[in-house]
């Protein structure tokens, strides 16, 4: 569904101006890509620990059940 807003001449004026003040795309927060920051941890070089685990196994580690240790 596509749907158009009618906008007042000085709102757009205004978000131009703060555009180009910022430097910042006119694009709703909701319509820009949110990128993750990297959290991961350790060398990626060294072999993967969960490589010989079953799903099952590693369900049980990250949900922590008490029969998986």
């Amino acid at each position: 569904m596509k749907m158009t807003l009618d906008s007042h001449d000085a709102l757009l004026a205004r978000a131009k101006r703060h555009r180009k003040e910022t430097g910042r795309p006119a694009v709703p927060a909701h319509r820009r890509q949110y990128e993750l920051p990297d959290l991961r941890i350790g060398d990626p070089n060294l072999p993967d620990p969960f490589v010989t685990y079953s799903w099952p196994r590693l369900r049980d580690l990250i949900y922590c059940d008490s029969g998986a240790r």
